[in-house]
């Protein structure tokens, strides 16, 4: 492997000098007998270790996702802070070839059954409950924090994120609201316990279910709060004052959404109010973008998943009867969010390793440093919308968002 993998390497170290000065060191053969700098740094900040040729294909004109490839199989091994890798990938990809480049664009057409969503979700969230506890906040919400003044924790921010939610929707006292992908229920604990409504949460994860029922019962609330396994699509005890959506919609797919949003509309009382929170892509074509497009999100972190731009979410919600009301961008909290969770996988790694298999351990190392840089760089955003049902009159409505942030 050594002679051949020098044949094929060299040539392609000659070309990224040429074009970046990048502190990496690249190594191979047995023990790393043989290694090539790719830039002229005495100390180079990350080492690759290609451990088998098949790495080639994946280095050679490389993109974010070819790379995270490479490493996520095993191809290679990859040394250093994960801030210098991610800085070091992003330039290796800019070196490639423009079929190769960075904003590789997916379009993608999935079905989106029951059974198949089922599925989905399964493979993403039933990794197992103590694997999640690890790096996740106490309460475990798996979305977007709200930092509202950028020194939080973040399970302060957690907290504040929930409650910004349930401020802008004018939760009240006795309500019945319905919290549509509910994970461990950390949204319908609080809004029973601190808002007084009475919620039914859904989600298709069994793990999920159980620890939040598990949470429920704990918290004595069992008389307000009920948990089900259940796609959106079967409710059938609607109306609702009030809907929460909280990182779920990704998961619908781009040609449902009108439908998604007009069973929202049907699930809701005529002067109720709805939220959705969610994952969109900067992409005016709705391709995915994340992680050097190519389908690196889709075949490894959230199979159907889906990135539609804010535009085409804004569009399908109108198509399915509701009005946007308001429109918050929340890209550089879900950035934070996101660090937050990258550090913390990190330095619980002897405590996570154990819990799951080495690939996903390297999937969900990529995908979280990842992620982060996505959002960070714009690739991605995060948007509220706070609609309610179109065509209402307006005289009921406030004339400010003053009580968002009371």
């Amino acid at each position: 492997m050594g002679s051949m993998l020098e044949r094929a390497l060299v040539p392609w170290v000659r070309r990224v000098r040429g074009s970046a000065n990048l502190p990496v060191r690249l190594s191979w053969g047995e023990g790393g007998a043989s290694s090539l700098a790719l830039g002229y740094f005495e100390q180079p900040s990350v080492h690759i270790r290609v451990r088998d040729a098949q790495a080639l294909r994946l280095l050679i004109d490389p993109s974010l996702a070819t790379l995270g490839e490479a490493y996520v199989e095993g191809l290679i091994d990859v040394d250093g802070d994960l801030r210098d890798v991610l800085r070091v990938a992003q330039r290796l990809a800019e070196t490639a070839e423009p079929a190769g480049g960075l904003l590789g664009r997916l379009q993608r057409q999935a079905q989106h059954s029951r059974q198949g969503d089922r599925q989905a979700i399964a493979y993403h969230y039933d990794v197992s409950n103590a694997f999640y506890a690890q790096w996740l906040d106490p309460a475990m919400v798996y979305s977007c924090a709200y930092f509202a003044h950028g020194d939080e924790t973040l399970a302060q921010a957690q907290e504040q994120k929930i409650d910004h939610i349930l401020r802008k929707i004018r939760l009240q006292p006795g309500q019945r609201l319905l919290d549509i992908g509910c994970g461990w229920g950390a949204l319908v604990l609080r809004a029973a316990q601190h808002f007084g409504a009475r919620c039914v949460g859904i989600t298709l994860s069994q793990q999920q279910a159980d620890l939040a029922r598990e949470r429920v019962r704990a918290a004595g609330l069992q008389e307000r709060i009920q948990i089900r396994l259940q796609d959106y699509r079967d409710v059938a005890d609607g109306p609702f004052d009030r809907i929460t959506s909280v990182g779920m919609f990704e998961h619908v797919g781009i040609g449902h959404l009108a439908a998604y949003f007009a069973r929202i509309r049907e699930l809701l009382v005529l002067d109720g109010w709805a939220m959705n929170h969610g994952i969109t892509s900067t992409d005016a074509h709705d391709g995915e973008v994340a992680l050097g497009g190519g389908g690196f999100i889709e075949r490894y972190v959230f199979p159907q998943g889906e990135l539609p731009h804010i535009g085409t979410l804004l569009r399908c919600l109108q198509q399915g009867g509701l009005e946007a009301f308001d429109v918050e961008n929340l890209r550089r909290h879900y950035a934070r969010t996101l660090t937050c969770w990258s550090d913390s996988f990190e330095a619980r790694t002897p405590q996570i390793r154990p819990l799951v298999s080495e690939k996903q351990w390297r999937i969900w190392r990529v995908y979280l440093a990842g992620c982060a840089w996505a959002f960070e760089s714009d690739q991605v955003a995060l948007y509220q919308v706070l609609c309610r049902p179109a065509g209402r009159g307006a005289a009921e409505l406030p004339w400010s968002r003053a009580w968002m942030y009371a």
